[in-house]
């Protein structure tokens, strides 16, 4: 199979890739390097192409990134002072602030 082919993937797997390249590229990547992530990120989600299973059922795909959040979250912002964590949050308040104002 030559690199790059896509036809050993599922349909679930290209719907994903599709949704993932659209919001790089909504962020302002390339499309062909949003397409290059978003197979990347297929890819570790899923371990590769696709996944043989029986009685019609697809495998379980393991334990993607894309489920992990929150699982570390409270060590790393639990060791900052909370005059850090206070100057974060302003920080992030003022961006989405911005990205709102220019995003419609």
């Amino acid at each position: 199979m030559p690199r790059g082919e896509k036809s050993k993937y599922t349909d679930k797997q290209e719907r994903k890739a599709d949704h993932i390249a659209e919001g790089y590229e909504h962020r302002g990547v390339s499309e062909k390097e949003a397409e290059r992530r978003a197979w990347a990120t297929v890819n570790k989600d899923d371990g590769g192409g696709k996944k043989e299973g029986g009685s019609g059922r697809g495998k379980h795909t393991g334990h993607p990134a894309a489920h992990k959040g929150g699982e570390k979250g409270g060590k790393a912002s639990a060791s900052r002072s909370a005059a850090s964590r206070s100057a974060s949050a302003r920080k992030a308040a003022a961006t989405r602030k911005r990205n709102a104002a220019h995003a419609h």
